[in-house]
């Protein structure tokens, strides 16, 4: 089942494992074009470069590479391995306003989640100079597609580096065991945290005010690269800009039902199968103002729903008939179904379910999207309605763009996802050695992040209708975090009338933008 590997700012699907050559990645010349970007009517000229940065695992000693470079022989002998040791190019495309002094710029690195997609989803719909046109909530029609000025590009307030994953898009992985070491939490975490600290030398960026963005899995990896920067490179950041959370994977609403006793997925994704029905039309009974109703929604779920299925078997049969005919005015679900589900409906039945009566299938990504049900009896979905409506979209104009506007990859392959088979999971905490059993959780990375650095800002955003991360999981994992309730205050809160992908809708894109520029220009330590 595909479900447990969607947590993409797209869909996500199994590929073939990659092949790691023995060889080092060969890098290949920059790629340097300029342009320009209007943005509240004011132009901005821009240089854009397409590259990629070496990086190495762990382990890695570097000095003979240095000393290399500065003219010394090196002779490794017989049991050097420096030819064999696992590495990773990682492409990149960087868009730098003109004119303006590094210290005096903030700096955002972008990158999607998986884990294992490549960035061309937040590169094409967010924040860069042109983004890829996919206006309403239906499927789009085939090429061509249109890429446009993009108005609510961030170049106002920072520049912006869209960074691919290790064995994503152009980005490259060799080497012994090369997978091992870069396909897994910490492994993944390590090679960002020494991207971002080569690009900083690189372009003498140190000085510049500095953010993390991540969508979907991109948060968990923010957690992990914002502690890494601060304990292992000393590197604090200004901020750390979150999209569509998952910090904890046993919150989850995919598939819970194989972690028996845990019942807070049901809890956290309850608000969001609310904000689906009554997008859908689905409730028995109208609700004008859906932010009231959400607020009804989640305090429901956080007492009475919380309070009975912590119970279990001990719960009176009166208040299961009572929590299910609650569930049934928040959800539209029929009640004898939420019973024989014992009050646990997981995303994938629910998707299913809601309009199965017109043959429909709900989306995941964006539950606004409707497709027609491949399976009417399946208990889950089969697949995402809004993946399959704009992924050729996004992919098509990505690849057009790249070749033929940055000059970058011509006769290279752009792969959108490397292998999940591979995904080592186990995460390091910090102080607290492997966490080796049960699902990875990095609250205590970003917790450690803002106890080390108290000026650091974190800002969430979220949309209403995402089944991937539903909101109100990720309020719940910031209120959560074990560290000094007087850092509460260090994080902000933004939602939006939209799914996982915020920023497929201009209106909410907008929105995100504006919530964005304002959060960097409060935090740039400029202003």
């Amino acid at each position: 089942m595909l479900r447990k590997a969607l947590l993409l700012g797209a869909a996500m699907m199994a590929v073939p494992a990659l092949a790691a050559g023995p060889a080092t990645p060969a890098p290949n010349a920059d790629s340097v074009t300029n342009g320009t970007v209007t943005v509240n009517g004011a132009t901005i000229p821009y240089r854009a470069v397409a590259g990629t940065i070496l990086v190495h695992g762990a382990d890695y000693n570097d000095s003979s590479d240095v000393l290399a470079k500065r003219g010394t022989k090196i002779d490794g002998g017989k049991d050097d391995d420096s030819k064999t040791a696992p590495v990773a190019s990682m492409f990149y495309t960087a868009y730098f306003k003109e004119g303006v002094p590094s210290e005096k710029r903030p700096i955002t690195f972008l990158y999607n989640g998986g884990p294992g997609s490549a960035s061309v989803w937040v590169h094409m719909g967010t924040f860069g100079p042109r983004r890829v046109n996919t206006p309403g909530d239906t499927h789009l029609p085939a090429a061509p597609y249109a890429l446009i000025n993009n108005p609510q590009s961030l170049m106002d307030v920072s520049d912006v580096v869209f960074v691919d994953a290790p064995g994503t898009g152009f980005s490259r992985i060799a080497g012994k065991d090369a997978d091992k070491e870069f396909l897994g939490v910490d492994g993944d975490g390590e090679a960002f945290t020494h991207f971002i600290s080569k690009f900083l030398a690189k372009y003498h960026r140190y000085n510049s005010p500095k953010y993390l963005f991540g969508e979907s899995y991109g948060t968990m990896r923010s957690a992990v690269v914002i502690n890494d920067l601060e304990q292992d490179e000393n590197i604090d950041f200004n901020g750390v800009i979150l999209l569509s959370q998952i910090l904890n994977y046993d919150n989850s609403d995919d598939s819970p039902q194989f972690n028996a006793g845990m019942d807070d997925p049901y809890v956290l994704a309850l608000p969001t199968y609310a904000a689906t029905a009554w997008y859908h039309h689905c409730l028995p009974a109208e609700h004008p103002d859906l932010k009231a109703f959400l607020r009804e929604v989640e305090h429901f779920a956080m007492t009475d729903y919380t309070l009975a299925l912590r119970q279990g078997a001990d719960l009176p049969e009166d208040q299961r008939q009572a929590i299910a005919a609650k569930l049934h005015d928040y959800t539209g679900l029929p009640v004898d179904y939420i019973l024989r589900a014992d009050l646990r409906v997981n995303g994938g039945e629910f998707d299913q379910q809601l309009q199965a009566k017109t043959g429909m299938a709900t989306g995941r990504l964006d539950t606004r999207y409707s497709s027609p049900t491949i399976d009417p009896m399946s208990q889950e979905v089969d697949y995402d309605p809004q993946s399959s409506a704009i992924s050729s979209a996004y992919v098509t104009a990505f690849n057009d763009y790249v070749r033929n506007t940055l000059k970058y990859g011509t006769d290279e392959d752009y792969r959108l996802y490397n292998s999940q088979g591979h995904w080592d999971s186990h995460h390091r905490q910090p102080g607290h050695g492997y966490q080796p059993k049960g699902e990875p959780n990095v609250m205590t990375d970003l917790a450690m992040a803002m106890k080390t650095n108290p000026n650091l800002h974190v800002m969430l955003n979220a949309g209403y209708y995402d089944l991937a991360t539903p909101y109100f999981e990720g309020v719940y994992e910031m209120k959560h975090l074990p560290m000094a309730k007087s850092l509460q205050k260090n994080i902000e809160y933004a939602q939006y009338p939209s799914g996982h992908m915020v920023y497929v809708d201009p209106a909410t894109l907008q929105q995100l933008h504006d919530n964005v520029a304002a959060f960097i220009r409060r935090t740039d330590n400029l202003h």
